[in-house]
């Protein structure tokens, strides 16, 4: 979906110990290192008016997160996954491994 300078998700969570995401990362991977972070205000607002299908699915796993659901399915439905269930952080990595994809 996205291309990035970080080509792995190994070397996507290696940034995380940065205080700014790399350079080159579309906004639902910052979004994405945002969260990570725990910073769920910095991630909404990188994707709340991003129209791609992988900004509505990072849309979608913040609403999740604050636990605004019927708007996460919205948002599910936008970027054409399945609504998402069970633990974040593995619904996270599914969302990295699809993000850093060819």
């Amino acid at each position: 979906m996205d291309r990035t300078p970080t080509a792995s998700p190994e070397s996507f969570r290696a940034t995380l110990a940065d205080a700014e995401p790399p350079p080159g990362l579309s906004a639902p991977l910052r979004a994405l290192w945002h969260l990570e972070k725990g910073e769920w205000e910095a991630a909404h607002a990188l994707v709340q008016d991003d129209a791609s299908r992988a900004g509505a699915w990072l849309h979608a796993h913040v609403h999740r997160i604050e636990g605004d659901l019927w708007n996460a399915r919205y948002w599910y439905g936008q970027a054409g996954q399945k609504a998402g269930e069970g633990d974040l952080a593995a619904e996270r990595a599914t969302i990295l491994a699809a993000l850093l994809r060819d």
